[in-house]
C-alpha cells in the first residue's frame, strides 16, 4: 500500500475481495477526499466488494487516475456487469478524473453497457485505456456510439472534448466496429494517441479511421500493428492513411508493423513523409510488411534528408539484406542520432552473438591448452643452448 495519502495503491497483491467486509479493512482508514490516485489493478473484486469500493468512490471527489485494470479474474459473467455498474456509476459525474483504466477485464460484448453512463456522461476524462476486454464487433460499437454520444454532448454545449488518448487493442474489434469509431474520433477531434493494435480490422475498417482520425490535427501517436491480412488485396486503407498522415505532422510514432504493408501501401507513406513535413517522427515500426530491398532507397533518402529527429526504425521478417548499403547507412544515420535500425530478430541476433562468443571461447581454451607445451620447448631448448654455450667454454 502506497504510503502517500493521496495515493491508495494494492496493486498486483492478487488479493481475492469478496464481500464488503473483505475490502473494508484497505479502505477505512483512507481519507476520500484527498485521494487522487487509486491502483486496484491485479486483485479480483466480487460483487459485494465493488459496492463497497463504489460507495468509497462517490466520496473520492480528487481522484485523477482510476485503475482498475484485470481486477474480475476468476469471476463469473454474471458478476462483472453488477461489480462494473457499481464502480463506473460511481465515477460518472466526476470532474477530477483524467484517466481510468479498465484493461484486461474480460467483459465480452455483454459486459460493455455497465460503461455506457460513464463513457457517456464523464466528460472531463482524458485517458481511455481499454485494452484485451474481448469487446468484439458488438462490444467495440457500443464503446464507441457511447463515446460519440460523449462528444456530441460537448459540441451542443458549445465545449471541447478532453479527450485526448484511447488505447483499445485486442480487442476482436474488426471492421464492424471501425466505422463507428472513426465518427467517434472525428466528433472528439483533438486525440493525440490512439492504440489499436490486433485487432483484425481490415482495409475498409483502416480506411474509415484513418479518415476519422484524419480530424485530429494533433495527433503524435499511432498503433494500428497487426491488423489487415495477407489475402487483403485492396490499397484503400493505405491510401487514406496516406492522406490522414498528411495531416499529422506533430506525429511522433507510427506503427504499421505486421500489417502486410507491402512495397505499394510504403510508398505511399513514404511519398508524404517525403515533403519534409514530419520534423517530429522519431520511431517508425514496420515489421513483417511484405517490404523488400526496392524500398530502401527512398528510405535511406527519407532519413537522410526529411526526418532528422527518426531515431528508431524497425524493419524485422522483411526481404532486406542486413549487409546492403543502403541498410547500413541507414543504421549508421540512425546511430550518430542515438537510435537503431532494427532488422533482424532479435533472439536471432542474440543467438548468434552467443555462438561468436562460444566460438572466441573455444579458441582461448585451445591457445590455453597448447601454451604449456610450447613454453616446455622453448625451455628445452634454452637448455640445450645453455649447454651447448658451457661445453665450449670448457
Amino acid at each position: 500500500m502506497s504510503i502517500d495519502s493521496k495515493i491508495f495503491s494494492i496493486k498486483g497483491k492478487g488479493l481475492k475481495l469478496d464481500t464488503r467486509d473483505d475490502i473494508k479493512p484497505y479502505l477505512e482508514n483512507l481519507d476520500a477526499s484527498v485521494i487522487e490516485e487509486i491502483h486496484f489493478g491485479g486483485n479480483t473484486l466480487g460483487v459485494e466488494a465493488a459496492l463497497e469500493l463504489a460507495e468509497f468512490l462517490k466520496k473520492a471527489t480528487r481522484i485523477k487516475i482510476a485503475d482498475f485494470a484485470d481486477i474480475f479474474t476468476g469471476r463469473l459473467i454474471s458478476e462483472i456487469p453488477q461489480a462494473l455498474t457499481a464502480i463506473c456509476d460511481a465515477l460518472k459525474d466526476r470532474e477530477s478524473l483524467i484517466e481510468i483504466d479498465l484493461s484486461d477485464n474480460a467483459f465480452g460484448g455483454r459486459s460493455a453497457e455497465p460503461m455506457v453512463p460513464f463513457l457517456t456522461h464523464n466528460r472531463s476524462l482524458q485517458i481511455l485505456k481499454l485494452s484485451n476486454n474481448g469487446l468484439g464487433p458488438s462490444g467495440g460499437t457500443i464503446v464507441a456510439d457511447a463515446l460519440l454520444a460523449n462528444a456530441n454532448a460537448s459540441i451542443a454545449k458549445g465545449k471541447p472534448s478532453n479527450l485526448r488518448v484511447v488505447y483499445c487493442g485486442r480487442n476482436r474489434l474488426e471492421n464492424g466496429s471501425a466505422p463507428r469509431f472513426a465518427e467517434a474520433f472525428a466528433a472528439h477531434g483533438k486525440l493525440v494517441d490512439v492504440r489499436m493494435p490486433q485487432n483484425g480490422i481490415r482495409q475498409a475498417g483502416i480506411e474509415a479511421l484513418a479518415r476519422g482520425l484524419a480530424k485530429c490535427a494533433s495527433m503524435e501517436h499511432l498503433d494500428l500493428q497487426d491488423n489487415c491480412t495477407s489475402d487483403d488485396s485492396a490499397e484503400e486503407g493505405w491510401e487514406a492513411l496516406a492522406e490522414a498522415l498528411s495531416v499529422w505532422r506533430d506525429l511522433q510514432t507510427l506503427n504499421l508493423s505486421d500489417c502486410v504493408l507491402n512495397n505499394e501501401g510504403a510508398s505511399k507513406l513514404f511519398e508524404v513523409l517525403s515533403a519534409g513535413n514530419h520534423s517530429k517522427l522519431s520511431a517508425l515500426h514496420l515489421q513483417n510488411d511484405d517490404l523488400d530491398e526496392s524500398i530502401l532507397e527512398t528510405l535511406a533518402e527519407l532519413v537522410d534528408e526529411h526526418l532528422l529527429d527518426l531515431k528508431i526504425v524497425e524493419l524485422q521478417w522483411n526481404e532486406v539484406d542486413p549487409e546492403d548499403p543502403r541498410v547500413q547507412s541507414i543504421a549508421g544515420a540512425l546511430k550518430s542520432r542515438g537510435g537503431a535500425l532494427r532488422v533482424e530478430d532479435e533472439d536471432e541476433e542474440e543467438e548468434k552473438e552467443e555462438e561468436e562468443e562460444e566460438a572466441e571461447d573455444i579458441a582461448e581454451e585451445k591457445a590455453a591448452a597448447t601454451k604449456p607445451e610450447d613454453e616446455g620447448v622453448d625451455e628445452l631448448a634454452d637448455a640445450m643452448a645453455n649447454l651447448g654455450i658451457a661445453k665450449k667454454q670448457t
